[in-house]
């Protein structure tokens, strides 16, 4: 087993405790100076040395092979550089030797912290840019799969985990992920637990103009909404035929009223959730077909009697349960593509664009700010066409 070799000159010191289990568990020992203290009856003086310890989550272990005897080397030598890095904090300290607030937290569990005090609706990548950074964590960098100080944290690894982020998501997953990891590495460099962002110039660049999500056909929307069994929620089945036909959002669909339906000049108007007050193409107006009327019903009554129009015009449960239910649909429909709720909207536009309309309009439909966010839709009408032309069977010579 590799040894820690303890040098007295140092601050903090590289030390290691034997376990139960025959693992050395690798931990720093600050001196942090010392305390007269006079006792008052006597006038004795003694010194009390103040030590701090940290542990780093680092074991040896008993090495038998070759590999278990290199992993405990370059075990050793993450301590070892962890060792140097915390001397170099307590010697650039002007206040003194003493550890600084926030460098040696388990960066982890701050970001744990951050998404239980964080109130905004993209809630969910957030918590999914952390899962995606611990899954990093895990295939990389193992020894610091569980505890990972901001010192550990640098410039290269920010890089090694944007590839890693392209390699495991689809079309701008990577992008949103590494956007949420750098709002809350940002947000601790405010607070004084990073020194700078280790995420300065490393950017993660994604095409973003072209559609990689999959979309339903017109044929195989017919497919999908004759397609019905036992146990199906109704309430689910009918707000993702609503999104196929308005290609508006998850959590617009779930928040929408009567209130928001013109039923005299079949019209829905609401105000996007992502773009609200963001955006001054944040209202949408959309022309609603006599069979989406019919979908959604009359609004219910309330307690008077009278139509509720504040009622919503669907019960929806949370995301999670209505992916499930929809990708049991479409497995009973026999469609074979990935389809997320997402992908009503982006079916909504293509076939809209394929069979003629112009992309003004589908941006107007789509509450999109530019035209550039609508372009992905015309590149995919394009593919569709040539593939449907590269169909056709060869000539014959």
């Amino acid at each position: 087993m590799a040894k820690v070799e303890v040098k007295h000159k140092e601050n903090p010191k590289l030390r290691q405790r034997k376990l139960a289990d025959g693992r050395n568990s690798l931990y720093l020992e600050y001196y942090l100076g010392y305390n007269r203290i006079i006792d008052e009856q006597t006038g004795k003086v003694s010194i009390k040395h103040i030590r701090n310890k940290e542990n780093l989550n680092l074991y040896l272990t008993p090495a038998r092979t070759p590999s278990e005897r290199q992993k405990n080397s370059e075990t050793l030598s993450l301590a070892n550089k962890i060792r140097y890095e915390r001397e170099q904090e307590l010697l650039e300290d002007r206040k003194g030797y003493r550890l600084k607030k926030g460098y040696s937290v388990n960066f982890l569990d701050y970001f744990n912290s951050y998404i239980d005090k964080y109130t905004k609706k993209d809630i969910r990548n957030i918590r999914g840019s952390l899962e995606r950074f611990k899954s990093f964590l895990a295939e990389h960098y193992p020894a610091l799969k569980d505890y990972i100080t901001p010192n550990n944290i640098d410039k290269d690894m920010m890089i090694a985990f944007v590839d890693y982020l392209k390699q495991h998501s689809k079309g701008v997953g990577a992008w949103s992920y590494y956007q949420r990891f750098k709002k809350v590495v940002n947000h601790a460099t405010e607070h004084g637990i990073f020194k700078k962002s280790p995420c300065t110039g490393v950017s993660c660049k994604t095409d973003d103009t072209s559609l990689r999500k999959d979309v339903l056909s017109v044929e195989e929307m017919q497919q999908l909404i004759t397609t019905t069994y036992n146990g199906q929620s109704d309430q689910i089945r009918r707000a993702f035929i609503f999104c196929l036909y308005t290609g508006i959002r998850f959590c617009d669909v779930k928040c929408l009223r009567y209130s928001n339906v013109d039923f005299s000049n079949k019209l829905l108007r609401f105000e996007q959730d992502k773009t609200k007050g963001h955006s001054g193409q944040s209202i949408v107006t959309i022309p609603m077909k006599e069979d989406l009327l019919f979908l959604i019903g009359e609004p219910p009554k309330n307690e008077e009697g009278q139509p509720d129009t504040n009622a919503l015009l669907f019960l929806l449960p949370s995301h999670n349960a209505c992916l499930k239910s929809l990708s049991h649909w479409t497995t009973r429909a026999g469609i074979t593509k990935h389809i997320t709720w997402h992908c009503a909207r982006h079916s909504f536009a293509v076939n809209i664009l394929n069979n003629g309309a112009n992309i003004k309009t589908v941006s107007s439909l789509l509450g999109h700010s530019s035209l550039k966010h609508t372009e992905k839709y015309t590149r995919a009408v394009d593919e569709l066409k040539k593939e449907a032309v590269d169909s056709l069977p060869g000539l014959i010579h």
